[in-house]
């Protein structure tokens, strides 16, 4: 019997307090309807940076201003498992950070899937763009 897990592993997260703040200090930020994206396209060899992979990672900030610890989590199992089926819009070595708002809780599973696999595109394009001015010399255009 063979067993395929799709768990959402340590290696696609964002775990360590340092990590988020590089990506809210440095990177840049995407509002959509429900909730805002945090995201930071990781370069090579940067100073304090723990992830060094090619893989994108996927952090989420639900703080209490949102609801008692029983909403905040259901919020936070809701957005694990939408990122989790968005997976495949996602490249690259790029860190990004959702901060959910109040009204993802009520929000229909399918909006929520759809919501995040745009920002999920939109970072990953953002991203993209970032770093080729960055590399090209211009100063960034927010």
């Amino acid at each position: 019997m063979t067993f395929t897990t799709n768990k959402f592993a340590k290696l696609k997260r964002l775990l360590r307090h340092a990590d988020f703040q590089r990506v809210y200090q440095n990177g840049r930020r995407q509002f959509t309807g429900n909730m805002t994206v945090f995201f930071l396209r990781r370069g090579r060899n940067e100073p304090g940076m723990t992830g060094t992979g090619e893989h994108p990672r996927v952090g989420f900030t639900v703080g209490k201003v949102l609801g008692k610890a029983v909403e905040r989590n259901r919020i936070r199992r809701r957005m694990r498992e939408a990122v989790r089926t968005s997976w495949r819009e996602l490249e690259g070595p790029v860190d990004v950070i959702f901060n959910p708002r109040r009204s993802v809780l009520n929000l229909p599973y399918s909006n929520l899937v759809s919501e995040v696999a745009r920002g999920l595109r939109l970072a990953t394009q953002r991203a993209r763009v970032a770093l080729e001015r960055n590399e090209a010399g211009t100063a960034p255009n927010q």
